[in-house]
């Protein structure tokens, strides 16, 4: 090969899409093996032999950097070096990246744009391989309208163009292999667009582990754990289902504990106190808040820019291996919250990546959300849907998640979400749904299921859309679970008010029963709920200092009694007087004092109660697992039902009074003759309540009420909920 000026051009330039074709060992025109080189800042330059040192000095083609042997032996292009020295004197041999042709398959690029390479993070990203006993990173990355790609990093000065990639078959997915580079190696894409001509530095969508913020490369990473999980994973698929007991401790790992105000501790420094903990107050599972690498503290991690990287705030990659590990071998499931919804605008990120709307949409009124100012995704597009369907294979895959929470579901399934008329696109049968957000959550629920049985797929839905949970065959999304955020709300709304007025309210906590069949839900009492001034949760209770602590437990036994799984976030169980700060930690002095920690107490007990008892999980999903006995006494505030378990023994009946008044010689109605062991009162003692109860039972009466044909004559304490254990006749 003659190299041409336009050649050298299209080199130093970075215009070639094919560097390939130019650089490394080539034939002449004349048949003869040429090595060429790009050595931009090289003063001068040579081959070198490994074997025995021989050295063949490189000629200059232009002042740019292009040098080349001319016609050396056939064995020489077997194995050399490239030696350089640059203008401080120091001397750079490395291997030369152009002896090694890319790998990408065909198979591989048409799976990709067909979207169904599933395991693109085995393939695009940096991966660490050996090439003819010699050691480097596989470079790819997907880049479509760029007319070059080069990777920068410390290896060689950050120096644009320096290694061009291979635009693999034209289509739009760049390669090149690196040798002498290791594990631990910062980089970026330099991304020249074939639009604007502008190059960008990007970094790398598929990195596994980035630098901490502010500093914002990728780093060279590969993925090693000693996984020791075995017997949680084979018994996952049954502990998850709808029929088992799920009590979620909802975590920001970086406010949990923090070792100072500017710092954080890694997930193997705080890990295992907080494992103790969680399995001390009787969670069965973790949800972590964001974990992604994201720019902002302040989003919590909701602005995720790398999806395949942990945030480096909380350690190395192995550290949340680690801990997820560590949760499993002490029986806690670990869920990860995830946001397929939207992605920041930040320059370095996902954003105009090749300089088009590459993840996104160009139009506006599809790509960009209105409430957070951040890019929606592109889900009609093949590359896109197999970016985000890959990513939560990945952390199902390879750190072992239990559980995927989706953030902001509904945001995904309207065009007109937070939008007003004439600032979104309607659909093409005119309609407001996003028909390819839900053809992708559709595909991304059935591909996880198929392939990790057992793995819970959570959405965060807060319309009041049909099927979240019911399978994608019969027309449903396909998610395991949904946050019934309705029932959240009214009961939040009605625990917050001044029990005078609770008479004229007792519809929000008796409505949501209507419908708490109609999916399989988790009740949360989550961190939205905490923050942005609306107070924390024992902050929303009404009456004095005792009543406060009161009300909170009446309204976590209300929870627990009521249909579907449970989710609590960190701090709710301390009582904590401020709401959330995600730039502090809670404030765990609060466990000094005493309701505080009676609070904490009850919480504890209320998980034990859960856990070990089938009438309160079972039927969770299923209307025959509830029964009311009367929701219509207003005038008292007090509303009571039965909980099922499947072979309907042992049935707990419960009841609470809504009111700080406790109401002696109170009737209700209940189906079976015997007794009824009072087994938790919000109201004892030992949780700081006023000791007002039943002395531990009470039995059932031949007075029907409530058309049954007996009843119980009860003592309610004052804001206080009981629960009687059945235990048959005497």
């Amino acid at each position: 090969m003659d190299l041409e000026q336009h050649i050298i051009e299209r080199i130093v330039e970075s215009l070639a899409e094919n560097p390939y074709e130019y650089l490394g060992p080539h034939k002449n025109e004349r048949g003869q093996t040429e090595i060429v080189c790009y050595l931009p800042l090289a003063l001068d330059a040579w081959i070198e032999k490994p074997t025995d040192g021989t050295e063949i000095r490189l000629t200059r083609r232009s002042e740019n950097g292009i040098f080349s042997t001319g016609a050396v032996d056939d064995s020489v292009a077997d194995d050399y070096l490239v030696a350089y020295r640059d203008s401080s004197g120091y001397v750079e041999r490395r291997h030369d990246p152009y002896r090694y042709r890319p790998r990408l398959s065909d198979f591989d690029i048409y799976l990709f744009e067909k979207g169904e390479l599933f395991e693109s993070y085995t393939t695009l990203g940096a991966h660490i391989e050996s090439r003819e006993g010699v050691q480097g990173v596989r470079f790819v990355v997907w880049a479509p309208n760029a007319s070059a790609v080069s990777v920068v990093g410390n290896f060689n000065h950050w120096y644009i163009g320096m290694h061009p990639m291979q635009n693999v078959g034209y289509s739009g997915l760049w390669e090149i292999f690196i040798p002498d580079i290791r594990n631990g190696e910062v980089y970026k894409f330099a991304v020249k667009s074939r639009i604007d001509g502008i190059v960008r530095l990007r970094t790398d969508p598929y990195a596994f582990q980035t630098e901490i913020r502010p500093r914002t490369a990728s780093i060279v990473t590969e993925l090693s754990f000693s996984w020791s999980d075995g017997e949680w994973i084979k018994k996952r698929e049954k502990g998850q289902r709808s029929g088992e007991p799920i009590s979620i401790y909802e975590v920001h790992f970086g406010s949990w504990k923090r070792p100072a105000p500017d710092a954080f501790y890694s997930f193997r420094e705080s890990g295992r106190e907080l494992i103790d903990y969680v399995r001390k107050l009787g969670f069965t599972h973790i949800e972590l808040l964001p974990v992604m690498e994201h720019p902002l503290d302040a989003s919590w991690g909701y602005q995720v820019i790398n999806y395949y990287a942990p945030t480096a705030r909380y350690g190395k990659p192995e550290d949340l291996m680690w801990f997820i590990n560590e949760c499993h071998l002490n029986d806690i499931g670990v869920i990860l919250d995830w946001v397929p919804a939207h992605f920041p605008d930040d320059d370095y990120g996902l954003s105009m990546y090749d300089g088009t709307h590459l993840y996104d949409h160009a139009d506006p009124r599809k790509g960009k959300h209105p409430d957070w100012g951040t890019n929606v995704f592109n889900y009609g597009r093949n590359e896109v849907r197999n970016y985000l369907i890959s990513n939560a294979l990945y952390w199902i895959d390879l750190y072992h998640a239990d559980g995927i929470r989706i953030d902001a579901v509904s945001s995904m399934l309207y065009l007109d979400y937070s939008r007003k008329e004439g600032e979104w696109i309607p659909n093409q049968y005119g309609g407001r749904e996003n028909i390819e957000a839900i053809d992708f959550l559709r595909r991304l629920n059935d591909v996880v299921h198929n392939r990790f049985p057992g793995v819970a797929m959570i959405a965060e839905e807060s319309t009041a859309w049909g099927g979240v949970t019911k399978d994608t065959a019969a027309g449903g999304l396909g998610f395991d679970f949904k946050w019934n955020m309705g029932w959240m709300h009214d009961t939040l709304e009605y625990f917050a008010s001044d029990p005078i007025y609770r008479k004229y309210m007792q519809r929000n906590l008796t409505f949501s029963v209507w419908y708490a069949f109609s999916e399989r839900f988790v009740l949360p009492l989550s961190h939205d709920e905490v923050v942005h001034l609306k107070g924390s949760m024992i902050g929303k209770m009404p009456g004095d200092y005792w009543q406060k602590f009161a009300n909170l437990r009446l309204c976590y036994a209300y929870m627990f009694g009521s249909p579907g799984k449970k989710l609590l976030f960190m701090g709710n169980e301390l009582g904590q007087w401020d709401e959330w700060n995600y730039s502090g930690q809670l404030d765990w002095a609060l466990l000094h004092f005493d309701m505080h920690r009676r609070l904490s107490l009850f919480v504890k007990d209320l998980n034990r109660l859960y856990v070990d008892s089938p009438q309160l999980y079972e039927l969770d999903c299923s209307p025959s697992g509830f029964e009311w006995i009367d929701f219509n006494d207003t005038d008292n505030s007090v509303i009571s039902f039965i909980r099922h378990s499947r072979d309907r023994k042992n049935s707990y009946v419960f009841v609470f009074n809504m009111t700080p008044v406790p109401r002696h010689g109170y009737r209700i109605g209940v189906p079976w003759r015997g007794k009824y062991t009072e087994i938790i009162n919000s109201d004892a003692a030992d949780y700081g309540g006023s000791g007002v109860g039943n002395y531990g039972s009470a039995r059932s009466e031949n007075y029907p009420m409530h058309g049954r044909p007996y009843s119980l004559n009860i003592v309610l304490p004052p804001l206080a909920a009981e629960i009687f254990r059945y235990d048959g006749e005497e």
